[in-house]
C-alpha cells in the first residue's frame, strides 16, 4: 500500500478487495480460511490497513474482542501464529461457546446446521422466527447464569442455531432485549451461504492445530496472559459518532464511555510493558481525547492514524458509506 502513512493523515484504504472475489474460481483448499460468522464492525474490509501494524515477529497472540476473528484468521492463515500461543477471549458468552463448539464438535455443528440451512430454503421467514423463538431462545435460556449463558454449556446444537442465525439474521447484528432474549429479525437475503462445511472443517482443524484458547472473559484479563514481545489486537464496540448513533448490543450491558477509558489504561500498560498492540475505534471525540495526542498514550509510545473504512450496519442506507475510524498502535507501519 504505497508509501507508509503519517499520523492523523489519511491512510486510504482503496484496495480493499472482498475476500471472496479476490478467492475467484481456486479450488476451496487453496483459500484462506475465511471467518464463519458476520459481525457488525467485522474488519474483512480493513485489513489491507491493519496488515501495515502487524509487527515482523511476535510471541503470543491475544485477540480480547474476538468477534468474527477478521484479524486472527488473516494471521492464522499468513502463518503468522505458528511460533506462539494463541489466545482468544470475548465477554460474549454465546459467542465463544459458538466458537469452543466449532472448534470441538465440528461434525456435530454441521450436521445440525446443514439441517437448518435445509429448513431454511423451504420457507425462510416461518423457519428464522421458528428457530429463533421455539428453539434458541429456550435452549438458551436453560444454560443461563446471571445476565448470559455459560459458555462451558454451550451445545453442539445450540451452536449450529447461532450460525444459522447469524448468516440468515439482520446483517449478522447479536442484539438482545431488555430480557436478555436475542431478538434480530430476518435479514432479506435472497441465497445466503448458511453451511459453508469446507470452510466450518478448517476453521476448526486451524483452532485445533494451534491449540488456542477461547475464553468468555472481559478484555483485561489480558494483563494476566501477555508478555513483553506479544502482541495484542483490540477491536473494542466503538464509541459512537453521535448522541443518536450509540450501538449497546454488543452484550446486554452494552460499552460504556467508561469502558473506553478503561481500555485506553489496558492499552498504555501492555504497550508500556513492551507489547506490539493496535486498536481500531471510531473517530468520536471522547476516543480522540484518549489516544490522537494525549500525552499518557504518546509517553506509550502510542500513534493514532486517520482511516477511512465502510460503515454497513445503518438501518437507514443512506446513512452507509466511508466514515473515519482511528487506528491506535505503538507498531511502526510496515512499508512494502
Amino acid at each position: 500500500m504505497g508509501s507508509a502513512p503519517q499520523p492523523g493523515s489519511g491512510v486510504r484504504a482503496s484496495s480493499t478487495v472482498d475476500g471472496d472475489r479476490a478467492a475467484g474460481n481456486r479450488p476451496a483448499s487453496d483459500r484462506p480460511v475465511r471467518p464463519f460468522l458476520k459481525w457488525a464492525g467485522g474488519k474483512r474490509q480493513l485489513l489491507p490497513v491493519l496488515r501495515e501494524f502487524y509487527p515482523p515477529e511476535f510471541g503470543a497472540y491475544h485477540e480480547p474482542f474476538l468477534g468474527s476473528g477478521a484479524v486472527f484468521f488473516d494471521l492464522a492463515s499468513a502463518s503468522r501464529l505458528d511460533r506462539g500461543k494463541v489466545h482468544l477471549t470475548d465477554v460474549n458468552a454465546d459467542l465463544i461457546g459458538c466458537w469452543r463448539r466449532l472448534r470441538d464438535k465440528p461434525e456435530a455443528v454441521i450436521r445440525r446446521l446443514q439441517a437448518l440451512a435445509t429448513g431454511y430454503e423451504r420457507d425462510p421467514g416461518e423457519h428464522y422466527y421458528r428457530v429463533r423463538n421455539d428453539l434458541f431462545n429456550p435452549a438458551r435460556g436453560r444454560i443461563m447464569n446471571g445476565n448470559g449463558p455459560r459458555a462451558e454449556s454451550y451445545s453442539a446444537a445450540l451452536a449450529a442455531m447461532f450460525i444459522y442465525l447469524n448468516r440468515t439474521g439482520y446483517n449478522g447484528l447479536f442484539r438482545l432485549n431488555s430480557s436478555g432474549w436475542f431478538n434480530v429479525p430476518r435479514g432479506n437475503y435472497k441465497n445466503p451461504r448458511i453451511c459453508d462445511r469446507v470452510n466450518l472443517r478448517r476453521v476448526s482443524a486451524m483452532l485445533s492445530g494451534l491449540a488456542a484458547t477461547i475464553e468468555h472473559a472481559q478484555f483485561d484479563t489480558v494483563l494476566q496472559t501477555a508478555h513483553a514481545g506479544d502482541f495484542i489486537y483490540f477491536d473494542p464496540p466503538y464509541a459512537p459518532l453521535s448522541a443518536t448513533a450509540q450501538f449497546t448490543s454488543y452484550t446486554a450491558d452494552g460499552f460504556s464511555a467508561e469502558d473506553q477509558r478503561r481500555l485506553q489504561q489496558v492499552v498504555i500498560e501492555l504497550a508500556t510493558r513492551g507489547c506490539g498492540v493496535l486498536l481500531s475505534n471510531s473517530t468520536a471525540p471522547a476516543i480522540a481525547a484518549l489516544y490522537d495526542g494525549n500525552r499518557d498514550a504518546e509517553r506509550a509510545g502510542l500513534r493514532a492514524y486517520t482511516v477511512p473504512a465502510r460503515r454497513a450496519i445503518n438501518s437507514d442506507a443512506s446513512r452507509r458509506g466511508h466514515v473515519d475510524e482511528y487506528i491506535v498502535t505503538n507498531v511502526a507501519p510496515q512499508t512494502t
